[in-house]
């Protein structure tokens, strides 16, 4: 059956003509706008990109802040028959944004005025680039390729007046399932990321999977705090809840992204969404801004707060007793009334819960969500997976799992050789769907690796209990995960800095959904000693010692902003803060196989420790006591 991002709209319009759609607060209040007014701005964009040039197949890319004209854009490429390669506002480095419009063979632009120097200062490098089309503004007259969005909406209204409408319809409805709607760039190691091609049935299937664990019907509201070209927020946030004729409202866009983000709790307030999606790095900072809003009450309010978060957990813990939960039902109650029912009203007083994705939620974290009255469910997906797979939700939920999953899907757990596992055994998470992507833009080898007989092979490690759950561990090879759920391979990156890097002999970089990525090294006494030979220091003096970390920090710095090695590798992936361990990794003590790879695992849990002080103010300082004393 044919079943198209269009499709999809077309049948939600039809049904839900005058419910609220798209919530935008540009000025003084959020302004609604109905699922029958989004489709007239579609059709009208959508007309209007047609009589720019865009022909069925064309590679259109959107680099904006979340808004409606994100959405509505996308939605309007589709009816020109256009695939949309969605870009993250994070990407600063002209280098990261360049490979992926040449990769991509974009040939139109949509951005935001916010985010035009970006395009402005390597549009020069884009010869495929016909048109740049500014979301709101005034572009500057003297850049030719450039045009704003409301002069390609008069193209559009033009076009509709002189033609009859089904034959704009046309083009939407000749698109197929089959048909590329997204191509999605995920983070590869060095400046090749890799672009994951997800076709309109790919996202109209992942919407009713996802729609077999969460019920939401067309009262419900979401507020979008994550960005849209987020896999995640994308199916989840926007094209689920349009399908169900549901409504979404945007942040506010400020004229800074730290504006933007003070925006957040005010809009929450504002919109009083039934849901909210999240990833770990935006739950831990709630967490820390109520824990921060109870402490500015006094020690009185902050003891009693913490004795009903701890009544609450335990009252919700599966493991706890119906005899004890009897007991605490009382209490927990008045806590509730009293302390808790406060906190949630700063969520609007209406949010039912959150789904947590991106990364594994801490077990923590989501104890304290459920004890407050705000449920933050588990989930987990993957961008070549459209991205849900599975999720805990109000009807079924377990702590430290990530929930069953989305239906229909086939699952697998795999050991390294392939071979399926059994339900209890750890291996790699390998699933079979109509959510699995259609492959990797031009990078053949890649899909072949990572997509075998229609089986999509993960890459994260996780095992299938008895009872139906899914329970995701991490990483399977060696995939770091940040703190925003964004996933990296660490092995390029660590060859390249031992490799540019003569002071340092080995080095294995760290990050666990954590704030930053760090990492374990084993320095080059001989070179070191040489150099400072050449400034009459000696290693085993405190000056020395202290000199010794400098060189090495100078090394890495190559690879940051302003130095020689900086358009390798984004920022964020290299280590902000460095271990200096007492010994070389060996054979002897088992941190290294027999074939000289490093056993990523052993170094990890001999060195965390060190690792942990690496996330403490003292050890993100190089010069710290314990490289001193490692030297």
């Amino acid at each position: 059956m044919k079943k198209t991002i269009v499709d999809l709209f077309e049948c939600s319009v039809k049904q839900y003509p005058g419910n609220t759609f798209l919530l935008e607060k540009t000025k003084e209040r959020f302004e609604p706008a109905t699922y029958a007014e989004v489709k007239e701005q579609v059709y009208t964009l959508g007309a209007g990109l047609g009589a720019l040039g865009v022909k069925k197949g064309d590679h259109m890319a959107l680099l904006s802040e979340g808004c409606n004209a994100w959405i509505i854009s996308e939605l309007a490429m589709f009816y020109a028959g256009a695939v949309n390669v969605p870009l993250s506002i994070k990407l600063e480095e002209a280098n990261d944004l360049l490979f992926r419009l040449q990769h991509a063979d974009v040939k139109y632009i949509m951005v935001s005025s916010y985010q035009l120097k970006k395009i402005r200062a390597i549009i020069d490098q884009l010869p495929l680039v016909e048109k740049v089309i500014v979301l709101n503004g005034q572009p500057a007259t003297a850049e030719g390729k450039e045009i704003t969005l409301a002069e390609v909406t008069a193209l559009g209204d033009q076009w509709l007046q002189d033609h009859p409408l089904e034959e704009f319809l046309a083009i939407g409805q000749s698109l197929r399932n089959d048909d590329h709607a997204t191509i999605t760039y995920t983070s590869g190691t060095t400046a090749n990321p890799k672009g994951v091609i997800l076709t309109h049935r790919n996202y109209t299937a992942n919407v009713e999977q996802s729609l077999t664990c969460v019920d939401i019907d067309s009262s419900w509201r979401t507020l979008i705090i994550l960005p849209l070209d987020h896999c995640f927020a994308h199916v989840v946030g926007f094209y689920i809840f349009m399908s169900k004729g549901a409504s979404v409202a945007t942040v506010q866009v400020g004229r800074t992204g730290v504006e933007t983000l003070k925006n957040i709790p005010v809009n929450i307030r504002e919109i009083k969404p039934y849901l909210i999606l999240s990833v770990p790095a935006l739950a831990k900072n709630f967490k820390k801004n109520i824990e921060q809003g109870i402490r500015a009450q006094g020690k009185t309010v902050t003891a009693l707060f913490n004795l009903a978060l701890r009544a609450a957990i335990r009252y919700n813990a599966d493991e706890t007793s119906r005899a004890v939960r009897m007991l605490l039902k009382l209490p927990v109650a008045l806590f509730d009334r009293i302390l808790f029912a406060k906190v949630r009203r700063n969520f609007g007083g209406e949010l039912r819960f959150f789904v947590g994705g991106g990364a594994l939620l801490d077990k923590g974290l989501q104890e304290f969500y459920y004890a407050i009255g705000l449920p933050m469910y588990q989930g987990y997906g993957l961008s070549e997976a459209t991205p849900v797979i599975s999720t805990n939700g109000p009807r079924r939920h377990r702590f430290g799992s990530s929930g069953v999953l989305v239906q229909p899907l086939d699952l697998k757990i795999c050991d390294a050789d392939g071979r399926e596992l059994p339900n209890g055994e750890k291996g790699e998470i390998v699933i079979r769907g109509e959510n699995v992507m259609a492959g990797y833009w031009k990078n053949p080898a890649s899909t072949a690796e990572t997509i075998k007989d229609g089986w999509l092979y993960t890459g994260d490690m996780g095992y299938m209990s008895e009872d139906g759950l899914l329970y995701v561990l991490g990483r399977f090879k060696s995939l770091l995960i940040a703190g925003d759920g964004e996933k990296y391979s660490p092995e390029g990156i660590e060859e390249a800095l031992v490799e540019q890097s003569p002071a340092i002999d080995q080095l294995l970089l760290y990050n666990n959904q954590s704030p930053y990525t760090v990492a374990l090294l084993t320095p080059n006494k001989e070179y070191l000693k040489k150099r400072l030979a050449q400034q009459h220091l000696d290693l085993h003096t405190t000056e020395g010692k202290e000199a010794a970390i400098r060189i090495i920090q100078e090394q890495i710095n190559r690879f940051r902003k302003g130095g020689d090695l900086s358009s390798l590798f984004p920022d964020r992936w290299l280590p902000a803060a460095f271990a200096i361990l007492p010994e070389a990794w060996t054979e002897q003590n088992g941190l290294v196989n027999s074939t000289m790879k490093v056993v990523r695992g052993k170094v990890e849990k001999t060195y965390m420790s060190r690792i942990n002080h690496l996330y403490t103010p003292e050890g993100k300082t190089p010069l710290n006591p314990e490289n001193m004393k490692s030297l």
